[in-house]
């Protein structure tokens, strides 16, 4: 039998949207998330002027920083109070379950160190290793500051999301604690870019990428393909 993809280029982008088209069946919200952390982490990176190789390992690391969330709950994931402490602990098992989850993946080896770390603290008091300053990679780093950001200024199941204005004011009053300064400053300088940027991610999620009717549709009998057509 002839090897079909034997010369076929595998896009990245296509993997990864696979990856967080399944995990939007269980968390809607992770899917626009995941890209507009994203455009975020690599403006950051950008502004940091980090080498071209660097910037596209975090661009891959944003997109897929909280896969692991596809080994949690659905009624942990969208629940609309606060969650209970056995809970909180199920949802901070996500960074772990995503690592194992890249680690395996020949494409994404590389960046699933990142994406156990971004919940890590500066102040060490983050998880789950409980790893301080410079001891966590800078993507990590640079994810913590810009999946703050998105979360703080979106909609979410228990809450009504913030302005831009209070968001930037968080991650500013939280400098050197839960934030590296190093990435807050060089955050502060792209700033104003935001709006522009997550309106061209707008985009790309409407025109490029899945559609929000589209993701809709897929539920466990498409995904398996377990009826007959």
């Amino acid at each position: 039998m002839k090897n079909i993809s034997a010369n076929k280029k595998i896009d990245v982008h296509d993997v990864i949207e696979i990856l967080i088209t399944t995990l939007s069946t269980k968390d809607r919200y992770t899917f626009e998330h995941s890209w507009r952390v994203a455009e975020l982490a690599t403006a950051i990176a950008q502004e940091m002027k980090l080498d071209h190789q660097e910037i596209e390992r975090i661009h891959y690391a944003a997109h897929l920083h909280d896969i692991g969330k596809i080994g949690v709950e659905e009624k942990v994931l969208n629940k609309s109070g606060k969650l209970t402490a056995t809970e909180m602990k199920k949802m901070q098992e996500h960074p772990g379950i995503g690592h194992e989850i890249l680690w395996e993946i020949p494409l994404f080896t590389s960046v699933s160190t990142i994406v156990l770390y971004h919940h890590e603290r500066y102040d060490g008091l983050g998880y789950p290793s409980g790893l301080e300053g410079k001891q966590i990679p800078l993507g990590s780093r640079i994810i913590a500051v810009a999946d703050t950001f998105d979360a703080i200024t979106s909609d979410r199941s228990y809450r009504l999301a913030k302005s831009y204005g209070y968001a930037y004011n968080e991650v500013n009053e939280h400098s050197g604690e839960q934030f590296c300064p190093r990435v807050v400053k060089h955050f502060n300088k792209i700033f104003t870019k935001i709006p522009d940027l997550l309106k061209e991610v707008e985009k790309k999620i409407e025109n490029d990428f899945v559609a929000e009717d589209k993701i809709k549709e897929i539920n466990h009998n498409s995904l398996f393909h377990s009826k007959k057509v």
